[in-house]
């Protein structure tokens, strides 16, 4: 199974940066919208943002609005996960897939390929 590439998880205190990177087989992924998702233990995967291939849309969880951005370099095949002003409650894997329709969608079951994920570490 062909599968998307995550990156750039580590250890921050309350109020910094990472960048996360989502690299995506161009045969495979090329025109799919390609969305973040994160989970922790015992929880369900959670909706983070997403990029729709058609006219590069954003979409954005409430949680993160304002704070994350999402972007795509197409020549690059990559998905990049902007998180700023992290907080404790960011702590999670974080996940990127993706979606065939190009359009994008809240919801991890329209989604395919995920990675092995990155961890994200947040300390108060």
């Amino acid at each position: 199974q062909v599968q998307l590439v995550e990156s750039g998880g580590g250890l921050v205190q309350a109020g910094g940066s990472l960048k996360l990177s989502c690299e995506y087989p161009r045969r495979t992924f090329g025109d799919d919208a390609i969305g973040w998702f994160r989970q922790t233990p015992g929880k369900e995967r959670e909706f983070v943002a997403y990029i729709a291939w058609r006219g590069g849309r954003a979409q954005y969880a409430d949680s993160v609005k304002g704070r994350f951005t999402i972007s795509r370099d197409i020549a690059k095949s990559t998905v990049y996960l902007q998180m700023n002003s992290l907080k404790p409650e960011d702590t999670a894997v974080y996940y990127c897939g993706g979606e065939p329709s190009g359009l994008g969608s809240s919801s991890p079951d329209d989604y395919e390929g995920w990675g092995q994920g990155t961890q994200v570490t947040v300390s108060s």
